[in-house]
């Protein structure tokens, strides 16, 4: 949520900066500014409600080789210009951009401002005269900085220029991520690598409650104490042309069409001499659990349910399935010996991080599976597996959660070595099956604009496993076309939910079960005959005549691997029907970095 890049070098900035906070466009937002210096200690602000291209047109030609830039997704007071980033203090010797929500806002704003009139209704603006203050206080910015840090709660993430002394851009991390960009005669700062990478491609990692001072030519990384770190960078392998929709009009098509690619780069990626391999430690400490306890939100937490069922039937460990934003306040009771398994698309996912500092504290392992190596999730827990999808940049996630599934499928496969599957061959079947569904675009179009071109409702229904992909379908939907949709259980219609179908109202199965095959199908009738508008997805083997949706068969585990693949097309020509911003939708976030 929200994104920040700031440049200090020799170079004109403001198309350097430009290009960074498109590339952060993903994350969601709803507001972009640029703070450019120049001549004698002058700041030109340029701000306002609206995309990065309306930023771009208000910009006027400010030569300066030292800014920073934002993009809001707004927490504290509405998406207007006066909130944009970013702020400045009182007498306009610092400027600011923030990402994160302080949680002690007002009582900081009044103990130490009660007579200062803000401009805007951030928490942001508070922040700065915080900064101001402390240096009136103590003359040194650092000093100040280190006191600021001290002082507020909450997550934040600030690039910091003081107008006085423009040899200096001041980065602060806490909680929200921030990267220090390393350059040649030239250092950066962003939220996330691939603001920069057009730049360079060597980076600092802060961690929570570092800072650094950073000029042209140098890079000074501190704790909150003032005691000076010692850090080597890291190089990001991200290829530049992965965040690039190359002949796709959006990212999220290119992203389903990735996903055969994904599933053989996975089986690649964790093969060893010609097995399927994960770290011995990592399956030592899951088989020493006596259960599982997954943490995700959104997608990822759907992509856990399906771990659930593929852990627990491979592998024979309970597993329990929580959504990180309860888990943190309504904890349950906790086994004796658990492993916390953390899935998380960005790794910064602030929900699950309030949980794993949690469970750190009372000396429990834990797993993060995750697509960004060097995360905040990925450093902190004990292991990692990464889900190699690659930069994953519309909102609704595709190709990271097929991505999730299969890495659980070989956390599951490798737990028990036993079984009798051959997942290698079992993946490579299903990254085959998922390529022809690609190619069936135009049936997928078809079915979008005949079933949902004009509803204001949909309902996704299954059973077993397939129950847990409604639920992601049904997300996926929601969040690109803004039709309202639920996924249901659909053993549970006749307690309650089919009082809501009417005349005309889209119902979707997907049925990849044997077992429950003709229980859905009887649900299916159910809501045909009070009017519903059908559609159904199913695999060859227990496919219908009158089935829309075919699918090849796969392993039964590994289906929602495929069924969610025509939903994935469906939602995405429902929204570009409605000519909907696809890649971008209204309200959402990328990475969600504030609880």
């Amino acid at each position: 949520m929200c994104g920040i890049v700031g440049y200090i070098g020799t170079e004109d900035v403001k198309e350097i900066i430009l290009t960074g906070l498109q590339k952060l466009e993903y994350r969601g937002y709803d507001s972009a500014g640029i703070a450019l210096y120049q001549d004698e200690s002058d700041f030109e602000i340029f701000k306002d409600k609206g995309r990065i291209a309306h930023l771009r047109s208000i910009l006027e030609d400010v030569p300066s080789t030292l800014g920073i830039g934002h993009t809001r997704w707004a927490t504290h007071g509405e998406p207007n210009k006066v909130n944009s980033h970013p702020h400045t203090s009182s007498n306009e010797r610092f400027v600011i951009v923030h990402n994160g929500v302080i949680e002690n806002d007002d009582y900081l704003k009044e103990k130490y401002f009660s007579n200062v009139e803000f401009r805007s209704e951030t928490d942001t603006e508070i922040v700065v005269e915080l900064l101001n203050y402390y240096f009136n206080k103590y003359g040194a910015v650092d000093v100040a900085i280190r006191h600021l840090m001290n002082r507020l709660e909450g997550s934040y993430a600030l690039g910091i220029i003081d107008r006085k002394n423009p040899e200096v851009l001041y980065a602060v991390k806490n909680k929200s991520p921030l990267l220090v960009g390393v350059g040649d005669g030239f250092n950066m700062i962003g939220s996330d690598a691939m603001a920069m990478l057009h730049r360079t491609n060597s980076f600092y990692d802060l961690e929570d409650q570092e800072y650094a001072v950073i000029k042209r030519d140098s890079i000074e990384l501190y704790e909150i104490t003032g005691a000076k770190l010692v850090k080597e960078p890291f190089t990001s392998n991200l290829d530049p042309n992965d965040i690039e929709k190359g002949t796709y009009d959006h990212f999220m098509l290119k992203e389903i069409d990735e996903q055969p690619f994904v599933i053989r780069r996975i089986i690649q990626e964790y093969e060893k001499d010609g097995n399927l391999h994960i770290d011995p430690e990592i399956i030592a400490d899951v088989k020493e659990a006596d259960r599982l306890y997954i943490i995700a939100a959104g997608t990822s937490y759907h992509a856990g349910l399906i771990g659930k069922q593929l852990i627990e039937n491979i592998a024979g460990i309970p597993v329990e399935v929580h959504i990180s934003s309860e888990f943190i306040y309504n904890t349950p009771i906790i086994s004796k010996k658990p492993l916390f398994i953390f899935i998380s698309q960005s790794g910064e996912t602030a929900d699950s991080r309030a949980v794993l500092v949690k469970i750190k504290k009372l000396g429990y392992k834990s797993l993060t599976i995750t697509n960004v190596e060097g995360s905040t999730l990925s450093r902190e827990a004990n292991h990692t597996l990464l889900i190699h999808a690659g930069p994953e940049i519309a909102v609704a996630s595709t190709k990271a959660y097929t991505a999730q599934i299969a890495v659980l499928s070989i956390l599951a496969y490798m737990v028990n070595e036993d079984n009798e599957i051959d997942l290698h061959h079992e993946l490579s079947l299903v990254a085959t099956v998922i390529e022809t569904l690609c190619d069936r675009k135009e049936l997928m179009e078809e079915l979008a604009r005949k079933f949902l071109s004009e509803t204001r409702n949909c309902f996704y229904i299954g059973r077993h496993i397939d129950y847990y992909v409604a639920l992601e379908a049904a997300l996926k939907l929601k969040e690109i076309s803004y039709i309202q949709t639920e996924g249901f259980a659909a053993g549970e219609l006749k307690h309650g939910t089919i009082a809501l179908i009417e005349k005309g109202t889209p119902v979707i199965a997907v049925i990849s079960q044997e077992d429950i095959n003709l229980n859905t199908r009887s649900n299916v009738k159910e809501v045909r005959s009070r009017g519903a508008n059908t559609l159904v997805i199913a695999l060859d083997s227990i496919c219908a005549g009158t089935d829309q949706v075919v699918i090849d068969d796969v392993h039964p585990l590994l289906t929602p691997l495929v069924t969610i693949v025509p939903i994935q097309l469906i939602a995405y020509y429902a929204a570009l029907h409605r000519e909907l911003d696809i890649d971008k939708p209204r309200n959402l976030a990328k990475s969600v970095t504030v609880e």
